[in-house]
């Protein structure tokens, strides 16, 4: 979870939060650097899946879904990318 405003920190730590219900693994990066610089850190550390949220996707209830392997793949709601990534895990499982 990347926050791009001070402005977007609430919403930031309330999808974290609801993302932790659904039993998803989530990691937040609320410091005030640049967002290409969190970006950067995110693919060394080979983070699957990075959340940006900004003042637009606070607004719409939504989440910027940036994928390592495939890069932007758009703005979803919450419940779209939850449902996809409890896809992905529940296929690897088997």
């Amino acid at each position: 979870m990347l926050s791009i405003t001070d402005r977007s920190l609430d919403y930031a730590s309330d999808v974290a939060k609801r993302l932790d219900a659904a039993g998803l693994r989530v990691e937040t990066d609320l410091r005030g650097a640049k967002i290409g610089y969190k970006i950067r850190e995110a693919q060394l550390q080979k983070i699957p899946y990075m959340l940006v949220v900004g003042d637009k996707e606070a607004e719409a209830g939504a989440v910027a879904v940036r994928s390592r392997t495939e890069g932007d793949l758009g703005v979803m709601s919450l419940e779209d990318f939850a449902a996809r990534v409890t896809g992905e895990v529940a296929t690897r499982a088997r």
